[in-house]
């Protein structure tokens, strides 16, 4: 039996910094890896997760020089939880200053979750930007994808998390789930504000994994973490991320040529294997693996090993 690869080794960056995109915000970046070595790009999930140290160990060190980046309001991206000019185009212009920084012709994205929706975005806007596609729980944030986690669907099977999702919602606004946290992430009280966006985030990180983790799920909990999650999650789903409904799929045809890997958990309650099923339909091209005892995390050991594989793979090793 094959036996399954997971993280590299532990590893700081070799340089940090912050970036000043303009509109008031300045994001944080690091580079890990071999200066010079093949480039690459981390789009980390949400939006509004930020980046962690594991997200670092998808790379061979000694082939990658890996840029990761909290994207506008998280992390240690500043303003904390700023809703103002962050949307999904003005991340993809980030994307671009952030290579045109580093002075490279092209780089490998890497994106889960948000992440690949974000990467699919930057793919066909900047395709000659792009030498290769990592992406893992694919989400293209259309109707369909946001009502079944955000109002009917995920409920069903979670009901005893749900239960603690809707806690801070009156019933008579419950119709629009999206709507009236909302009204509450933006709410002038912050113990209102506070609230809804721990509600908001626990809800995700409780429904991540196939089996129960808390060292995934607790993250979610932290008042500063889920401040910035649940609002800017919120901000954009309510405004649909600026696309046009199926306009990732629609758009395939610009990144076609493009070589990527494909990554799903079929148990993913977040972003359903519907979504990578019809971006596979409409993408043949692309590697697909669906992993049958998997969820939606990065870290659950069948998707972790089909990421490293596709790091490896797209490095020559």
């Amino acid at each position: 039996m094959t036996q399954l690869r997971s993280f590299y080794p532990e590893i700081e960056p070799y340089e940090t910094g912050m970036l000043d995109v303009g509109d008031g915000h300045a994001i944080y970046y690091e580079r890990c890896g071999t200066p010079g070595a093949k480039p690459a790009v981390f789009l980390h999930g949400g939006p509004g997760g930020g980046i962690a140290p594991k997200h670092r160990r998808l790379f061979d060190p000694r082939a990658y020089d890996v840029l990761l980046f909290d994207q506008r309001g998280c992390g240690r991206s500043t303003p904390h939880a700023g809703l103002e000019a962050n949307t999904t185009w003005h991340l993809v212009a980030d994307i671009e200053r952030l290579r045109e920084r580093i002075g490279v012709a092209q780089w490998l994205v890497f994106g889960g979750s948000w992440g690949s929706t974000l990467a699919l975005a930057y793919a066909q806007a900047h395709p000659g930007r792009t030498s290769e596609l990592v992406l893992r729980g694919i989400f293209t944030v259309r109707e369909s994808e946001l009502h079944w986690y955000y109002q009917f669907g995920a409920s069903e099977v979670y009901p005893e998390k749900w239960e603690d999702f809707l806690a801070p919602i009156p019933p008579a606004e419950r119709g629009d789930l999206r709507t009236a946290y909302r009204k509450r992430l933006i709410h002038e009280d912050e113990a209102v504000r506070l609230e809804a966006a721990q509600a908001w985030s626990l809800w995700e990180g409780r429904t991540l994994t196939l089996l129960p983790d808390p060292e995934t799920s607790d993250t979610f909990g932290d008042p500063h973490y889920a401040l910035a999650f649940a609002r800017i999650e919120n901000h954009y789903f309510v405004h649909h991320g600026w696309l046009e409904d199926g306009q990732l799929l629609r758009d395939v045809d610009k990144i076609r040529h493009i070589p990527a890997t494909i990554v799903q958990g079929r148990w993913d309650m977040a972003c359903p294997t519907r979504t990578a099923h019809d971006l596979h339909r409409a993408w043949p091209e692309a590697d697909y693996h669906l992993i049958e005892d998997a969820g939606h995390a990065f870290s659950e050991p069948g998707i972790l090993d089909r990421l490293i594989r596709a790091t490896d793979r797209y490095a020559g090793l």
